[in-house]
């Protein structure tokens, strides 16, 4: 591979005229096809083959009227110390802030905490259920600002208002964090190169790639739903690894130089070397994010690939564009100042004291990394929820005043599905379920069944008295769907906190097939180098005699560095010192 790599640097420099107006040109075509071709991003999440979602889309079907699908907001009430919900004023100030909320055209109903009883023991603590017709994603800012708005009606009249639930939550979107990132990373680069070109030929070609990258994303909308988050992922993963290849390559490319190297050489030999540490990078980045698509999630798989693709596409450009761009700085890279002696250089001791005690080394470092992953034995996978948000936020506070007011199961209430479609009414096998329910350890409350208009699916609402994230709560889950279902009658659990559980329960049984197929993948991968060294090669084909130059003009290249650093001059029929700079 670093013959073939070492040809492809020197070709790119010299065609690099031709060679950047053929990634100018995909640029712009890219970029017009998005503009023309775009289609609208999805926000909805699912986890398919699992009993919540089932529930969940069992719900769509016979609930129409309740958007199960559409985002929710929890709009909790509080009165000060000495005082209740009851009193005229604060009763008025609650339903002022609910009537706000009903005037936004993306909200689908309000439920009134009064009427549904939602109002705590002491009658200081009120609970708001707000529901849209959208998923989180596609609530516009708007909807969130009236959802303040109706908030600070409360506010004002003396109540405590906070409001949670993932309408609150913000579309993930690419932005001012990438602008941040650039910046800081061309400061770094600007002191570790002490060149601004230098620095900037990595972030030049990095972002040449993502947008490439994002632009075919965003022609692949007009075709395929994709999530709003595939391009958000790609991103950033295409402007980390892009800079990080042609960082290693344009240092090789420096050294090279110093070595006295011209400069279509070192290109040629910075990206036969680096280029190979590149390509493997590149390559195991590649399948460990193609290989998300194991866990069968959408989003995943959606998220996995599209950065899986504009990785390999920084690849390509590190391989071809960067070599091209090298060849229009000519000598203007050449580092200032050289080193005095490969010793005074950190890197090199540290390899010296590894290959020497190289036992010593593996076994500390294999001790060092087993205690690190000690606290991976306790282990316990979980989704994120409003009791892990900021407690500065609004979401915490309401977390926190739900669990102050009703006890800390109503953060995560659990939704119980009966179906008993083509068999009769569901309302007796609802009330049956119900009778099972109330008696196990974990229920706080079974509220009263909810039938469909067709009178053939059931709802009923269970709150447990743990909180969401509790191992007590995924107990509970298990425990209801191991009841027996009623004769006719087909139950499930869902809701937000059953749809979490799940999806942990999901990626849990997909690591042990993703770890044995990134590590095999993997392997075969850094097996590849080691066949071809043993002979797979023919000793006559072109691969072998260019792999022969390559290694004959990196051996003269460190011949011709140790002699310049003993003060000898380079050796007679050096390459380097006979060709010109082109």
């Amino acid at each position: 591979m670093a013959a073939l790599l070492y040809r492809l640097g020197r070709f790119c420099f010299r065609r690099r005229w031709t060679i950047t107006a053929l990634w100018v040109a995909l640029l712009i075509a890219v970029g017009v096809g998005g503009a023309a071709l775009s289609g609208p991003t999805s926000n909805s999440f699912t986890i398919p083959g699992t009993q919540a979602q089932k529930a969940m889309d069992l719900m769509e079907q016979r609930f129409p009227d309740t958007h199960a699908g559409g985002a929710t907001a929890v709009v909790v009430f509080a009165a000060p110390d000495g005082r209740t919900l009851a009193e005229p004023d604060a009763t008025a100030a609650v339903r002022q802030s609910l009537d706000q909320l009903r005037r936004d055209a993306e909200v689908a109903d309000v439920l009134d905490p009064f009427d549904a009883m939602a109002v705590s023991p002491d009658g200081r603590y009120a609970l708001a259920q707000v529901t849209y017709k959208v998923p989180m994603g596609d609530i516009p800012k708007g909807a969130r600002a009236t959802l303040e708005s109706a908030a600070s009606i409360g506010r004002s009249a003396g109540l405590t208002v906070e409001s949670g639930g993932d309408a609150l939550q913000e579309p993930s979107a690419s932005g001012t964090g990438e602008v941040i990132g650039l910046a800081v990373a061309a400061l770094v680069l600007v002191i570790t190169f002490g060149s601004v070109l230098a620095a900037g030929l990595p972030l030049v070609t990095a972002l040449i790639g993502v947008g490439i990258g994002v632009s075919a994303i965003t022609v692949t909308t007009g075709f395929v739903e994709l999530s709003s988050n595939t391009s958000v992922l790609a991103t950033m993963l295409g402007l980390a690894v892009a800079i990080d290849y042609a960082l290693l390559i344009v240092s090789r490319h420096r050294e090279e130089l110093a070595a006295g190297r011209s400069p279509q050489e070192a290109a040629g030999l910075a990206v036969g070397t680096a280029g190979s540490a590149v390509v493997f990078a590149g390559l195991t980045v590649v399948i460990a994010l193609a290989g998300l698509s194991v866990a069968g999630l959408p989003i995943l798989t959606q998220m996995g690939l599209a950065a899986a693709a504009t990785v390999a596409l920084a690849v390509l450009i590190a391989l071809t564009l960067l070599p091209a761009c090298l060849g229009f700085t000519g000598q203007r890279l050449q580092p200032r100042r050289r080193a005095d002696s490969l010793d005074a250089s950190a890197g090199h001791r540290w390899a010296r004291l590894v290959t020497r005690r190289p036992l010593t080394v593996l076994l500390t470092a294999t001790v060092a990394l087993a205690a690190l992953a000690i606290p991976a034995l306790d282990l316990r996978l979980g989704m994120p929820d409003d009791g892990s948000a900021a407690p500065a936020t609004t979401q915490r506070r309401a977390y926190d005043l739900v669990t102050k007011g009703f006890g800390s199961g109503h953060n995560g209430p659990l939704l119980v599905v009966v179906d008993t479609k083509g068999t009769g009414s569901a309302e007796g096998p609802a009330q049956r379920t119900a009778e099972r329910l109330t008696p196990l350890s974990g229920v706080a409350a079974v509220t009263p069944a909810v039938l469909n208009q067709a009178a053939d699916t059931a709802l009923l609402t269970v709150i447990p008295s743990t909180a969401p994230d509790s191992t007590a709560t995924g107990r509970l889950v298990s425990a209801i769907r191991d009841l027996p279902a009623p004769s006719g009658a087909t139950v499930s659990v869902t809701g937000r906190t059953a749809i979490n559980l799940d999806m942990s329960t999901k990626l849990g049984r997909a690591l042990a097939p993703y770890l044995a197929l990134i590590v095999g993948l993997t392997g075969t991968v850094a097996m590849v180098p080691q066949v071809s060294r043993a002979g797979c090669v023919p000793a006559g084909s072109r691969v072998f005699r260019a792999s022969h130059a390559l290694e004959n003009a990196m051996a003269t290249c460190t011949t011709r560095s140790a002699g310049s650093l003993s003060g000898q001059s380079a050796p007679p029929g050096d390459p380097g010192a006979e060709e010109s700079p082109p």
